[in-house]
């Protein structure tokens, strides 16, 4: 089961990229994120750790899986019979500006049916973190 979603950002994507990563500040520009505490210290690298709560949705930890700095990560929740995985991607446009990619994919026998029951909270919530984010880069870049 694979969703996503993608919207252009009239801002650098360094500064989109700053945004992205700066997960703990999440619950400031989408609703779909109550709260983001990252379980490892540091920045955001390949094996970090990040609890995410969310409405509607059980607290999960997700783990950092790959990161390539200014264009791309994504982290999984793993549990018997299903993984969770979001991915988080930033290409440059050539007017400047950055396209963004936002994509989870939910697989595993578990991971299915989850995702079909899930399926219209996962569209809102990826449509609103594109927007939140959106904006946020966007208020600053001007």
């Amino acid at each position: 089961m694979e969703q996503r979603t993608s919207i252009d950002v009239a801002a650098s994507p360094d500064r989109v990229w700053e945004v992205l990563v700066d997960v703990e500040r999440w619950p400031e520009w989408t609703d779909s994120v109550s709260s983001v505490r990252p379980l490892d210290a540091g920045p955001l690298a390949v094996g970090s750790r990040v609890e995410v709560s969310q409405p509607r949705v059980p607290t999960g930890t997700y783990t950092v899986t790959s990161l390539e700095p200014g264009s791309a990560f994504t982290w999984e929740q793993r549990q018997p019979g299903s993984t969770v995985s979001a991915h988080h991607e930033c290409a440059p446009l050539p007017d400047g500006g950055t396209r963004v990619e936002l994509r989870v994919v939910m697989s595993g026998v578990v991971g299915g049916v989850v995702g079909r029951l899930y399926r219209k909270l996962t569209e809102q919530y990826l449509a609103m973190e594109a927007a939140g984010l959106k904006l946020r880069a966007e208020s600053v870049a001007r």
